[in-house]
């Protein structure tokens, strides 16, 4: 039997098994990834074929799936993890991170490049990066879908009702799609805009710095009932600081370099 929509979070439910709206936009987004890495790298003057793009998309889907999760349990769910590890495979429960998405990304694009020998591991970044970001954007259309991380209270026309949540909010994950699309199409502006003269790296850190500034701003609107707090901060502005500072070292790091190398 095949029941649609059964639930707010299933799409799906096939002999009695559930297919979650997650997991639908996750695959969407790899796809999406599959089908624009190829067609970006002559940005980058990369040389890849095919079968080494699918190499490097197995390996990202595998580093953003495990980061994602282990980074979800030990940044938010930590006083779980302590009393019970194997929360981590409790994936029913959800929760996914984009912080240790993006470690998750970054080691595993570094296995695969010592692997296999390559050189040019921060072209390649470079060009990840806009399927990256809008793999988010698909991330936070399941958050919408689930009415989850909703806003805070607001009297703006946009303010949207969700379940379990008093008053009108703001929706707060329809910002996060258009932020993460904005990155996607600043960081793909960049790399036309310098496909014949570039240094690499410095897309990925533009990615890194738009990601900050954007997130943090975000996080502002977002409803931080039972969020934990450092001062003014919220936990996911804690957590986004580096992402900001890695990107705008990157960016002088990699200019020196190129300069230097003149």
């Amino acid at each position: 039997m095949i029941d649609f929509f059964p639930a707010r979070t299933v799409a799906i439910e096939i002999a009695g098994f559930p297919v979650y709206w997650y997991g639908i936009l996750y695959l969407v987004a790899f796809v999406l990834a599959a089908l624009l890495l190829p067609r970006l790298q002559h940005l980058r003057k990369l040389p890849l074929s095919k079968s080494e793009w699918s190499d490097v998309l197995t390996w990202a889907i595998v580093g953003v799936l495990v980061g994602g999760r282990l980074g979800y349990v030990l940044f938010y769910r930590f006083g779980d993890f302590a009393q019970n590890p194997f929360v981590v495979f409790d994936v029913r429960s959800g929760g996914m991170a984009s912080h240790g998405g993006f470690l998750g990304v970054a080691l595993a694009l570094l296995w695969v490049m010592r692997r296999r020998h390559w050189d040019e591991k921060w072209a390649i970044a470079d060009i990840a990066v806009v399927p990256v970001a809008i793999g988010l954007a698909c991330g936070r259309l399941g958050n919408f879908i689930n009415q989850e991380l909703y806003g805070t209270v607001t009297d703006l026309p946009w303010g949207m009702a969700f379940s379990g949540a008093e008053g009108l909010r703001h929706p707060t994950q329809l910002y996060a799609i258009a932020k993460d699309l904005f990155i996607a199409a600043a960081c793909f502006a960049y790399l036309r805009s310098t496909a014949e003269r570039f240094v690499a790296g410095r897309a990925t850190a533009l990615f890194l710095m738009l990601y900050g500034v954007l997130r943090f701003a975000v996080e502002f609107f977002r409803d931080q009932t039972g969020v934990a707090t450092w001062g003014p901060l919220s936990e996911g502005q804690l957590l986004t600081l580096p992402v900001l500072a890695a990107g705008a070292l990157l960016w002088w790091r990699r200019g020196r370099r190129s300069a230097g190398s003149r």
